[in-house]
């Protein structure tokens, strides 16, 4: 595959580049303009579809969950094709700032990185595409996915994935703010929500009754006095706490917010094993415990040999980057817990990724596309491997 991507990197017309990479640039601060907090992606959907349809691509809809997909035809229809996928939700309340600042080479803004430039950088390689006037020998699907972020849990790639999952062979998917790292391996997530119940009372009158937040402060006293495997490596957040009704309320109702994750996922079901055996001693007739998956992301891994892998270092090694293998909790988790090659590439750099002073590097966007181009390319079939 390296001598593949060799031959199409001399093949291709990169004259073309900086008025792609203006396009990419352009689609990226658009969608960053438009608010889309998970669950709310309705606005960028019908953007999405606008720009798929301007791009002509076939079969373009929008699913239930706010999917946009589009296809763009290969010459064998047969043969297993590749996705391109990007979420386009952000960590972000509609509410927020979106106001855009500009320093250097840099640019500021909630959401540009993640991912707004991966889902521009997915346009940027359509628009190429388009423009070379290439066919490919395998169909390629254009998805933007939604409910990457937070409670969204992967919702939208498990309903694209299932959608398209007969006929795809590979899945090549964008975060923006990861060029030079290559994830292949998808950690395992669970989520839960965990209540206390009790009766409640006055804090004078009612003294020693049982309260749902000192419930739910000592299981989260017990949780952090929990060391888990550093191999497989394994972690854990409480990320929320809620409930009380006043300082001088026995509380009726508390909660917290747990957030686990785990390179295995039998070493993630251990760690859920160990939190409920604490939920099981602290539950007693007058103190109840609920327990709620909110999130559930599977583990998948794909070898470091595997062609995708191997071409997606190539290609970089071809740009002058060293690639570094990574393994994270990204929307390739669906097709590679279900078998499917899959990894994660991105389009630039940046930092301060979930906060309002995100920003993005405009100078590797470049290399970025050409490393997304020269990858699609190889693995859709340009020259017939």
């Amino acid at each position: 595959m390296k001598d593949v991507a060799q031959k199409i990197d001399r093949r291709l017309d990169w004259k073309v580049m900086p008025e792609i990479v203006q396009y990419t640039l352009d689609q990226s601060i658009a969608l960053q303009q438009i608010p889309a907090p998970t669950f709310h992606e309705h606005a960028r959907a019908a953007y999405m579809k606008d720009q798929f349809q301007a791009l002509n691509l076939l079969d373009v809809r929008i699913d239930d969950v706010q999917n946009v997909s589009g296809l763009l035809p290969g010459k064998k229809r047969d043969l297993p094709a590749v996705m391109i996928s990007a979420h386009t939700d952000t960590v972000f309340p509609a509410e927020t700032d979106l106001q855009l600042r500009y320093e250097d080479d840099l640019i500021y803004g909630p959401g540009l990185g993640d991912n707004c430039v991966g889902v521009g950088g997915m346009l940027g390689l359509l628009a190429a595409i388009q423009r070379w006037q290439i066919q490919l020998e395998r169909d390629i699907w254009f998805v933007a996915t939604t409910g990457e972020e937070g409670l969204g849990d992967l919702r939208g790639m498990k309903a694209a994935f299932n959608h398209l999952t007969a006929h795809l062979g590979y899945v090549i998917n964008l975060e923006g703010l990861a060029f030079g790292h290559i994830y292949h391996a998808g950690i395992a997530v669970r989520r839960l929500h965990i209540s206390a119940r009790t009766g409640g009372g006055h804090s004078w009158l009612h003294f020693g009754r049982p309260s749902a937040t000192h419930a739910i402060v000592e299981l989260g006293a017990r949780i952090l006095s929990i060391q888990p495997p550093q191999s497989p490596r394994t972690t854990y957040n409480i990320g929320q706490l809620e409930g009380g009704q006043g300082i001088n309320v026995i509380a009726a109702e508390a909660g917290l917010w747990l957030d686990m994750r785990s390179e295995s996922y039998a070493a993630l079901q251990d760690l859920e094993k160990l939190v409920r055996s604490h939920i099981d001693v602290l539950t007693t007739p007058d103190l109840t415990f609920d327990v709620d998956v909110v999130g559930d992301r599977p583990a998948g891994i794909l070898s470091p040999d595997h062609v995708l892998v191997q071409s997606a270092l190539n290609v970089l090694s071809l740009l002058g980057v060293q690639g570094i293998l990574e393994n994270g909790s990204t929307d390739a988790n669906i097709p590679l817990a279900a078998g499917c090659p899959a990894v994660t590439i991105g389009i630039t750099r940046g930092g301060n990724a979930h906060r309002t002073d995100e920003y993005i590097e405009r100078q590797p966007i470049e290399a970025g596309l050409r490393q997304l181009i020269l990858l699609t390319l190889a693995t859709a079939g340009y020259l017939n491997p």
